[in-house]
């Protein structure tokens, strides 16, 4: 993780995981959507895109240049927005919108995941910025979230973090959001062909939490490294 890659953006950071590469950006915008103005509260949303040559092919046309977003870009933008709203408490936000921009500039499996994980790092380094500055009084970070996938692949293995041969080839795979509390945020799975036992779809859930929590460490680390304290951005535990 590259913190600061981008310099106009109140957040942002370089994020690679294996072959995957997504640059995550968090603007800020002093206006909140019709449907919450003058109440007070805040808003999150996110965007996603893959760059035209994020594969091996260059794809035809980048989305919103000649066609509209494709239904896998909505549903993993969505993804990603739901996830970092569960980090931050909209209503202590104050009338203002964070957007959180990822770009996949090389895709080698689990982008989503990469953009949840990296996103949050993003909106940190974003929050920072505002408590520094003095335009945030309050303290709006519930707890850090990251995100990977885990799959069932040769001999009833499973495998955390999917490339995408691995991926393609997964009997079962689920990609898993969760806080550093290990609460989940968001399962998405599915099994190709013969159905699995619940025991191993808990096999997998507790694999990626494992995964999780290595992530959040490497969040913290960093963070603390652009000098982000993440305790001075949470609010008290309930």
């Amino acid at each position: 993780m590259i913190t600061g890659f981008h310099r106009p953006s109140e957040g942002s950071v370089l994020y690679r995981a294996g072959g995957t590469v997504v640059l995550c950006t968090a603007s800020i915008d002093s206006k909140v959507p019709p449907f919450l103005e003058g109440k007070g509260k805040g808003w999150l949303t996110a965007e996603y895109q893959m760059h035209p040559r994020a594969n091996p092919p260059r794809r035809e046309a980048r989305d919103g240049r000649g066609k509209a977003p494709g239904g896998r870009t909505l549903e993993i933008q969505r993804l990603v927005g739901r996830a970092l709203r569960a980090s931050v408490d909209l209503d202590r936000l104050g009338e203002r919108t964070i957007t959180v921009d990822c770009d996949v500039l090389e895709a080698d499996g689990g982008t989503r995941t990469a953009s949840v994980t990296g996103g949050f790092v993003a909106l940190a380094l974003a929050l920072h910025k505002l408590t520094t500055r003095g335009d945030l009084k309050e303290r709006v970070l519930r707890e850090p979230v990251a995100a990977t996938s885990v799959g069932v692949v040769a001999n009833d293995d499973l495998a955390l973090d999917l490339v995408y041969l691995e991926d393609s080839a997964a009997r079962v795979d689920l990609n898993v959001v969760a806080t550093a509390s290990a609460g989940i945020v968001e399962i998405q799975g599915t099994a190709e062909g013969e159905a699995v036992p619940r025991a191993m779809i808990d096999s997998m859930v507790d694999l990626a939490l494992k995964g999780i929590a290595t992530l959040v460490d490497l969040q913290h680390a960093v963070l603390a490294q652009a000098g982000v304290d993440l305790a001075r951005l949470q609010r008290a535990a309930k």
